[in-house]
């Protein structure tokens, strides 16, 4: 992987006390590279997993020509120069699955379903809501414009041809997914290994739930609300539970980590101030910058990449503040897991809603607000800000279902105002 001090040396106006989100990203995405390691699995085990190669369809798909509807098949050339009504006799009927023993020719039809192969001779398909069946069902007829000549057909490797790529190499598997390459007889895939991502809390203050409380203490909600978004990467997760403020700990957990995991994840001990040992850990160990970053909330987080006995990992040292921990994770950690997991994955997408009410905001740091998005009395979407915003309130992302997202020079929001937002809905 790239060094941390060459990627940032290629950043012009940087500057790791006041770093804008998009250049935090950038630096991140210079970094990294996906892990090695592949695996082949049955196609109901690839669920969620990251593709490592092109898949090739081995067929065309559809492999023929067949009807997209049920009606009657015949040469769309009989529809030229025809005026009024046309009649053709019916010889026979194709189903999905047994095709049409015989050729169509001049003047004649097949019934069909939908899905069965075109019989020779035919190439259009005229649905049987617009035809007039007679003689016992041995005619019909139907009006010349009712159709054109080829409508109403599925040709062969409409969809995909024979040799083409299905599906690419970084995609992570959906189950439409599972059923093309079914579709396609593709029993195995080859995916990328999962990725190991260790993660702790820190700080003396610190207790896992079952523990008594101290006073000044408090219960780690950290741990629970980043092993519920790590779950959702589909990642394998080691949980270090809470390290107490003392060098020796800190070093060992860290190691134990970096030995173990592909990537760390850690909250509390990166803010200025803090009575702890973990940005001495984290320097003695490797290469890792320490940033205060223009948003809000999430401004203090560590970036890096630390080595034990060999071993080496990627280490985002996160705020303590769960609010904090869940927004920086979204906008930073998770595009970065995508990377090292190899699986090509567009930015959050953002949608344009009125707000209700005004936001406050100052030029120079992006913010994530959080939102409750819903339509409005004319059906069109608004959103509302949760209430209190402080970036220790975790209630105020219990209750949203969007980041409202205001951009780094932007200034302050009126009531009516359109705004971007992230939904929730898949992400949380």
């Amino acid at each position: 992987m790239p060094s941390l001090q060459s990627v940032i040396s290629c950043q012009s106006d940087y500057d790791p006390t006041a770093l804008p989100v998009d250049q935090a990203n950038a630096i991140i995405a210079g970094v990294l590279e996906p892990v090695q390691g592949v695996e082949q699995l049955a196609i109901r085990a690839a669920l969620d997993r990251v593709l490592a190669y092109d898949v090739i369809s081995p067929i065309d798909v559809p492999p023929h020509d067949n009807s997209a509807m049920d009606g009657y098949a015949f040469a769309g050339q009989a529809l030229a120069g025809a005026g009024g009504n046309i009649a053709l006799e019916v010889i026979g009927t194709a189903y999905a699955g047994t095709a049409f023993n015989g050729e169509a020719q001049a003047g004649q039809a097949v019934r069909i379903m939908t899905g069965a192969t075109l019989p020779p001779g035919c190439d259009t398909v005229i649905p049987q809501e617009l035809v007039e069946v007679q003689a016992g069902g041995n005619l019909v007829r139907f009006a010349a414009d009712a159709v054109r000549a080829g409508d109403n057909r599925r040709q062969r490797g409409e969809d995909l041809s024979r040799g083409q790529a299905a599906l690419r190499a970084g995609r992570i598997l959906t189950p439409a997914d599972l059923g093309m390459l079914a579709s396609l007889g593709v029993a195995e895939v080859k995916v990328r290994r999962r990725l190991r991502v260790a993660f702790f809390s820190t700080g003396d203050e610190l207790r896992s739930i079952g523990e008594p409380l101290d006073p000044g203490c408090v219960y780690d909600s950290n741990r629970y609300t980043l092993h519920g978004m790590l779950r959702r990467l589909n990642v394998d997760l080691i949980d270090m539970g809470v390290v107490r403020d003392d060098p020796a700990a800190m070093e060992a957990a860290f190691r134990s980590a970096c030995e173990t995991a592909d990537a760390i994840i850690t909250s509390g001990g990166v803010s200025v101030g803090d009575a702890d040992y973990t940005k001495q850990i984290m320097d003695k160990l490797g290469e890792v910058t320490f940033w205060k970053i223009a948003m809000r909330p999430g401004r203090p987080m560590a970036f890096g990449r630390i080595s034990s006995n060999g071993h080496d990992a990627v280490l985002f040292g996160l705020p303590g503040n769960p609010v904090a921990v869940m927004v920086t994770f979204y906008h930073f950690v998770r595009g970065a897991l995508h990377r090292l997991m190899g699986a090509d994955v567009a930015p959050l997408p953002r949608i344009r809603v009125r707000t209700t009410t005004p936001i406050r905001k100052k030029p120079g740091r992006t913010e994530f607000q959080r939102g409750i998005v819903a339509a409005g009395p004319d059906g069109d979407l608004q959103v509302r800000l949760t209430g209190e915003q402080g970036s220790g309130v975790l209630r105020s992302m219990s209750e949203a279902n969007c980041f409202v997202v205001l951009d780094h020079d932007q200034g302050p929001v009126a009531a009516g105002d359109t705004v971007q937002i992230v939904l929730f809905d898949g992400l949380i």
